[in-house]
């Protein structure tokens, strides 16, 4: 997954980039500093100058260029929605359910006047747990589709378990459900476990956060009842998996019979789980993290009933704030976005409106945003260059000298059959069983969760699709699905300055090139060369291929672990390895498409530069962006993709990078040429 910071925390959506051209096409002359030599700061030379003259907004955890093409996306989408509603739409329909489900989130005044009474059912519910059964029950009840183990990497849910509903490994043909671990207030175990002082500063913030929210919701002995929650939290962080394990399908793949959880995981009511979970007919589970599912049910048994509901109390609360009166926004605010990412000043209420429409009513949105944004020509010219980019794959695999001629078929059958899917789904989503009612702000978020989780569960009695988008045609990003074996590239992240018709082919080989052939890659990095063209976890390797893969991989790994953002924190080389292979292989594979489209003939110099550094210029610049420190610690740690300012210097391990700028031995990013990692 490209992943431009959309994912895990909404917070953090804006924090990837790519260079402003605020007049022109092509590279963003404006922004290099040419001061910098390119061998001993890449990044640098490429954006010096941008990140020099541009501050964070004190709304934002990180800011670049490509939070400015999200914010453009939003001003599109919020007209879109606010004709939508001025059209006085028939009721039922998509506009009206978009209207109203904007127009709800605005109205503040609403909201304050209901106060906590839209959450009075549910907090009678964990007031009346009398017993594991009922707890067991409510439990079950909140089991919502909110994670996505491989296609967004979500493993985080702050229900004690989320599920995702996808094919199964071993049976390419079925869906199963996947059992995630849950219930975490803060956003990975390390929070918990981790002594240093920065997570010390964060657990003793969470606390307060914790009894904030219980005072402001009126329950008695709130601090002392936040520390027991604070307590439990680490009890059940105590049983998660780590985020590097959680990446590892192999680790993953634990097929449980509905007859197995009473055995293997004893202590919940797991009958009375699954039947208020609406899972009362199924008896396939694939369980993702079975430490965290055997240790949260050991806790149903062993801790006391009252903690139980403090926490659940909580949560609940918790959870809802965004649709809650403002002092429940503020405070939630104050920890996730200020404690947590170092963000000064939240977010106008229209953008944040937005964005819960866009969560909520996605495809229905998208289905305006295409039809107005992505014209025929644009969707055209992409499909042409994934062509490019899946031929330019092809031949690097015929080439590979290590790769063996059983692996080679195995990977080319993978390429052949190779679903992509450009600006926007082939089918869009029906909503007509989402009620949407105006006024109602809270009520719309637990439907639209609802409705989400139906959806899903109704795959479990359907075929698979494998052209299931898992992105909306709105969002600046991209995806592979391992599964599926399928890409996504939204209409949104098809525009300047990820790609631009009027420039040439450098500058958009090198930037959503780039793009393409990173989730092209995917296919066959640590995570993805697991599967088959099927989507079946599969070993397809011979022993000698997977050895040399793996040793390359390690390298890039080493590679990516030396680099330290902070004296006392470095990147996770292993966790970030997926995303570091398809920047390299992808990065590589868009150079050499980009060397045949000239078909022998020279690259003109544009604007002084030649082709081969406009392409690498290209995709530097699609990385630049500022974090803040929290905002960067919570990546590095919690994160699958390395910081953007890595990822910018990936050109380091593609020879051509070298006589482009006259990169010599002796400067800061020279690799010897055995030292430059070439997976594919």
């Amino acid at each position: 997954m490209l992943m431009i910071r959309i994912a895990a925390l909404a917070a953090l959506a804006s924090s990837a980039a790519v260079a402003a051209q605020p007049g022109g096409h092509g590279i963003d002359l404006a922004s290099m500093d040419r001061s910098v030599k390119p061998g001993d700061d890449f990044y640098g030379y490429a954006n010096g100058t941008w990140l020099k003259t541009h501050e964070i907004p004190a709304d934002r955890p990180s800011y670049g260029a490509g939070s400015i093409l999200i914010d453009k996306t939003r001003e599109q989408v919020r007209t879109l929605i606010q004709d939508a509603a001025k059209a006085n739409p028939p009721h039922g329909s998509d506009a009206q359910k978009v209207g109203d489900y904007y127009a709800s989130y605005l109205d503040e005044a609403a909201i304050e006047r209901k106060g906590l009474v839209p959450l009075e059912a549910d907090m009678a519910q964990i007031a009346a747990i009398k017993d594991k059964q009922t707890l067991s029950s409510y439990l079950g009840s909140t089991l919502r589709a909110d994670v996505d183990a491989l296609n967004s990497t979500n493993f985080y849910t702050d229900h004690v378990f989320g599920v995702w509903i996808a094919q199964g490994f071993e049976d390419p043909a079925h869906n199963v459900a996947y059992v995630l671990q849950g219930g975490l207030g803060m956003p990975d175990r390390e929070y918990y476990l981790e002594q240093s002082q920065s997570m010390a500063k964060l657990r003793d913030a969470y606390r307060k956060h914790v009894a904030n929210v219980l005072k402001l919701a009126g329950i008695a002995d709130a601090q002392k009842k936040a520390d027991a929650i604070f307590a439990f939290e680490t009890m059940i962080a105590r049983t998660h998996g780590t985020r590097e394990a959680s990446e590892d399908v192999n680790k993953a793949n634990n097929p449980w019979k509905r007859a197995d959880f009473a055995g293997k995981a004893p202590g919940m009511d797991w009958n009375a789980y699954f039947s208020a979970a609406g899972l009362g007919s199924q008896d396939d589970y694939i369980v993702w993290h079975p430490s965290a599912v055997t240790g949260i049910s050991a806790l149903v048994a062993n801790q006391s009933l009252s903690v139980w509901k403090d926490y659940l109390t909580f949560h609940l609360v918790d959870h809802y704030a965004g649709v809650l009166p403002k002092a429940y926004v503020d405070e939630h605010f104050a920890f996730y976005g200020t404690a947590l990412s170092g963000t000064p000043k939240i977010r106008d209420r229209w953008k944040r409106a937005i964005d819960a429409t866009n969560a909520s009513l996605g495809e229905a949105v998208g289905k305006l945003y295409a039809a107005k944004h992505f014209p025929p020509s644009s969707k055209a010219r992409i499909e042409a260059l994934v062509k490019e980019l899946i031929a330019a794959y092809h031949v690097r695999i015929e080439r590979l000298a290590w790769m063996s001629p059983k692996t080679k078929e195995k990977a080319l059958a993978k390429l052949d059959t190779l679903y992509v899917g450009v600006g926007y789904p082939d089918s869009w989503r029906d909503y007509s069983s989402f009620d949407v009612v105006r006024g109602d702000a809270l009520g719309n978020e637990q439907r639209a969760e609802m409705y989400e989780y139906k959806r899903n569960l109704a795959k479990l009695h359907s075929a698979v699709d494998r052209k299931e988008w898992s992105m909306v045609p709105q969002e600046v990003n991209a995806v592979n699905h391992p599964l599926a074996n399928a890409l996504n590239f939204p209409a949104a992240i098809l525009q300047p300055p990820f790609f631009d018709p009027a420039a040439d082919d450098a500058y958009n080989f090198g930037s959503i090139g780039a793009t393409i052939g990173h989730e092209i890659s995917h296919s066959f990095d640590d995570a993805g060369s697991q599967f088959d063209a099927q989507g079946r976890l599969l070993n397809w390797w011979t022993p000698d291929d997977l050895k040399h893969f793996q040793g390359a991989s390690a390298k890039l790994a080493a590679q990516f672990d030396q680099y330290r953002p902070f004296p006392d924190l470095a990147v996770k080389g292993k966790q970030t390895l997926s995303e570091n292979i398809a920047d390299v292989a992808g990065l590589a594979a868009a150079h050499d498409a980009y060397m045949l489209s000239l078909h022998g003939k020279p690259a003109p110099v544009i604007d002084g530069l030649t082709g081969d550094q406009r392409f690498f210029l290209a995709f530097t610049q699609s990385w630049c962006g500022k974090e803040r420190d929290a905002a960067l610690r919570q990546q590095v740690m919690t994160d699958g993709h390395a910081p953007e300012m890595y990822r910018g210097v990936t050109v380091r391990n593609l020879d051509a990078w070298y006589p482009a700028f006259d990169v010599k031995p002796g400067q800061t990013l020279y690799l010897a040429p055995g030292d430059r990692v070439q997976v594919w």
